[in-house]
């Protein structure tokens, strides 16, 4: 958001957002980062139930539309739908943030095919049919497509591999959108490092963590909303790129 005097001039007055798992920790702050550039948003949610009408409510009080859409997004049909919904409701759609995702620990020895297929089905393959969804209701005046995948793309944690290779599968889809759906879709990806530990998180382990990162910090889910925000109101010819909000890690 930009300044012209005492008046600010918000870049997304007039269009409209779908942020898939957008109701509660990194995605509901992708959800309000892009209310507060005046985007009218839709959150798509599967259990979180109060946490998706509370963020609603958070959104209407800055001054815009929103609407809160229940899905499973790795069955393919519900997928469809929570993007021709969110389009029906709110007039249109002009962006996807494909944020929802299933993160566990997965031990190598002791991975089933129900985690395999759960992490896989919502990490990716929904993302994927959200977008080919998304591709048909932006019709021809186009769009963006903002992908969240995660330094564990680029990195590899052996006691999280499927979750890796779903995100890792995400980059690749980020370039192939972007080649398939140009020029009147923009698709980029953002990829957050240490932002939000899950709860309980042990001390010492988050501690080294910290000390790993060159910024010196962990980072803030805002940290994230402001690239998405970026590639929201970016020059439309920066398309298929993937950006690192991972205060340096990848790096070194």
């Amino acid at each position: 958001m930009t300044s012209q005097g005492s008046r600010q001039v918000k870049e997304l007055a007039g269009t409209v957002a779908l942020v898939t798992g957008g109701a509660v920790r990194v995605g509901r702050a992708i959800a309000l980062g892009l209310a507060r550039q005046g985007a009218d948003v839709a959150i798509g949610y599967h259990r979180s139930v109060a946490a998706a009408r509370a963020t609603v409510a958070e959104l209407r009080a800055l001054g815009v539309r929103a609407a809160a859409l229940r899905a499973d997004i790795a069955r393919p049909a519900e997928a469809r739908r929570l993007v021709t919904d969110a389009a029906r409701q709110l007039g249109r759609l002009d962006l996807l943030v494909n944020n929802a995702a299933v993160f566990v620990r997965t031990p190598f020895a002791e991975t089933t095919p129900a985690q395999w297929e759960r992490l896989v089905g919502v990490n990716l393959r929904g993302a994927f049919f959200c977008s080919q969804a998304a591709a048909r209701a932006m019709g021809r005046r186009g769009g963006r497509i903002v992908n969240i995948a995660d330094v564990g793309a680029a990195r590899a944690w052996p006691a999280y591999i499927p979750y890796g290779v779903s995100k890792a599968g995400l980059l690749m889809l980020t370039k192939g959108l972007a080649a398939a759906l140009a020029p009147r879709i923009q698709v980029n990806a953002v990829g957050p490092g240490v932002v939000l530990l899950p709860e309980g998180f042990p001390a010492a382990p988050r501690e080294r963590l910290t000390a790993r990162i060159p910024m010196g910090r962990r980072g803030h889910p805002d940290d994230v909303a402001a690239a998405v925000c970026f590639f929201a109101t970016c020059p439309d010819y920066i398309t298929g790129q993937i950006l690192f909000v991972d205060g340096g890690a990848t790096a070194i």
